[in-house]
């Protein structure tokens, strides 16, 4: 069954770029820019589901985590 959207979770790498991990399902993948961790992660999606079974969209949640001192 084909579902609409699947979500990553998305943080930035210590290595520099971006890693992201989908919500639900078992597909990681890493982008050395935001472009390119889109690109990564459509090629993801479409490597881990049948011909047919890939969501219509992919959502990317970037969560960010900063520390300001006072």
């Amino acid at each position: 069954m084909r579902c609409a959207v699947i979500i990553f979770s998305v943080s930035e790498s210590a290595d520099c770029g971006y890693e992201a991990r989908a919500v639900g399902h078992s597909i990681f993948t890493r982008g050395a820019d935001w472009n390119d961790l889109k690109t990564m992660a459509r090629d993801a999606v479409l490597c881990h589901f049948d011909e047919g079974d890939a969501p219509r969209a992919i959502r990317l949640h970037l969560a960010r985590d900063e520390v300001v001192e006072v």
